[in-house]
């Protein structure tokens, strides 16, 4: 298994695609194949990579099957071992920068508790209305969520919330994990910095972008509960959200951010 990102297949890569929506993996046979083909059937041309952490399970055998029915369109990089959430996206951003094609770079979990169908609402915000980030946000309009114990759904919100008054970010849905990057944003931060592998990883990125004055927009989407397959959520993955948001605005302190608000 290789961590180098692979080229595209020049060869036979047709996409035409401005697209990709990175799905990061981990056990998620049951889940995959459908996923890539909900993506791939909506009316946008989304184009799809996985970022497989070893799953011994063969959840990057199903992805190759996935690659060869849709050449160009699905793509695939394979890790040694569970190396954490944070570090997948990061190593789908870069790859995904290495390809001026794409504008419209998305985080998308693989196990259905992301509607497919809501990534068109994502890249609406951005490509349309002008946002830089959009955010698929449970929290917008209430609470959006099917199939999570009340006590979940408690310690999710109330965390968002408590994320929204120490850093100031004008976002209700401060963890999730449903979003659109333009270009220019993940060109801008300092990927090679970001500190955080789990829930804290979608604050930070969240909390610098926002430091960095770019446009964050919410879009309202119902999340719901993996129906197949086993849930990644951890107590340590929570502890580190509930306290890296404290360094995260102590360090904010001492930075001067850029502004690219204005530019």
């Amino acid at each position: 298994m290789s961590q180098t990102p692979p080229p595209f297949p020049h060869s036979d890569f047709h996409s035409s695609s401005d697209s990709v929506v990175i799905i990061p993996t981990y056990n998620e046979k049951e889940n995959i194949a459908a996923i890539i083909e909900a993506v791939l059937a909506l009316p946008h041309p989304f184009d799809v990579l996985v970022i497989d952490d070893g799953s011994p399970d063969g959840t990057a055998a199903i992805v190759r099957t996935k690659q060869e029915e849709h050449p160009g369109r699905v793509h695939l990089i394979e890790r040694e071992g569970k190396l954490g959430l944070g570090t997948a996206y990061i190593a789908g951003f870069k790859w995904a920068l290495k390809y001026p094609q794409y504008g419209y770079i998305f985080e998308m979990d693989a196990d259905f508790s992301h509607n497919p169908k809501d990534l068109m609402a994502l890249y609406k915000a951005c490509h349309d209305e002008g946002a830089d980030m959009s955010v698929g946000s449970r929290y917008l309009t209430g609470v959006n969520v099917v199939n999570w114990p009340m006590g979940r759904v408690l310690m999710s919100y109330y965390a968002s919330a408590y994320v929204r008054i120490i850093t100031g970010m004008p976002v209700r849905d401060t963890t999730a994990g449903f979003v659109c990057y333009t270009r220019r944003v993940l060109q801008a931060l300092p990927l090679d910095n970001i500190r955080f592998k789990g829930y804290a990883f979608q604050i930070e990125m969240k909390f610098l972008t926002y430091k960095y004055g770019f446009r964050i927009v919410e879009v309202p989407i119902v999340f719901v509960n993996r129906a197949l397959g086993t849930s990644k959520m951890s107590g340590g993955i929570f502890s580190e959200a509930v306290f890296g948001v404290i360094e995260l605005k102590i360090d904010s302190l001492f930075r001067k951010f850029p502004d690219y608000g204005k530019k």
